[in-house]
């Protein structure tokens, strides 16, 4: 049985946003315009089922600066170790920043560093699943599909919600 995925496109701060879900999940939500990873634009669908219209509802407030937190169904398609990479990402606070030497550490394996990273780049949802709060080991912006700008938006845009102005990696 082949499952019905549906298209919706959302402006944002960061530019245009596509969210795509079943009826039961979100499958993904991706930047369309990024330089290093865009999404090709799918035709967006009339019907829209009630996990989409409550995702643009929660990332508005994201931006607004009044949920910090997600609490969607999301659907993550890939091998059991990156279910684990990105499931290590979801524990990473709201403002708060690890290295990719961190994570490797908290899925249980340092020497998997580079898997790590390349997992992380493969995450397709951008912002619920943090990967943007994973930086270098020496505090620097590094690898990030949406483009690094972005990246430093959403890590400047945390610390602003949450009070600190002073970031000393930017």
């Amino acid at each position: 049985m082949e499952l019905t995925i549906y298209t919706k496109y959302i402006n944002s701060p960061l530019g245009e946003l596509e969210i795509s879900a079943t009826e039961q999940y979100l499958t993904s939500i991706l930047f369309v315009e990024a330089k290093k990873k865009p999404s090709p634009r799918k035709v967006e669908t009339d019907f829209m089922p009630a996990i989409i219209e409550e995702y643009v509802s929660q990332i508005t407030e994201y931006f607004a600066g009044t949920r910090k937190d997600f609490d969607l169904k999301i659907q993550h398609f890939g091998t059991d170790f990156q279910k684990h990479v990105w499931e290590k990402l979801e524990t990473i606070p709201y403002g708060k920043t690890i290295s990719y030497l961190e994570l490797s550490r908290r899925i249980g394996n340092e020497k998997a560093i580079r898997a790590v990273g390349t997992t992380n780049g493969n995450n397709k949802f951008n912002i619920i699943v943090p990967c943007h709060r994973v930086i270098g080991s020496d505090g620097s912006l590094v690898g990030y599909a949406g483009d690094l700008w972005r990246k430093k938006w959403l890590l400047a845009h945390e610390a602003k919600v949450l009070g600190n102005y002073q970031m000393s990696m930017f």
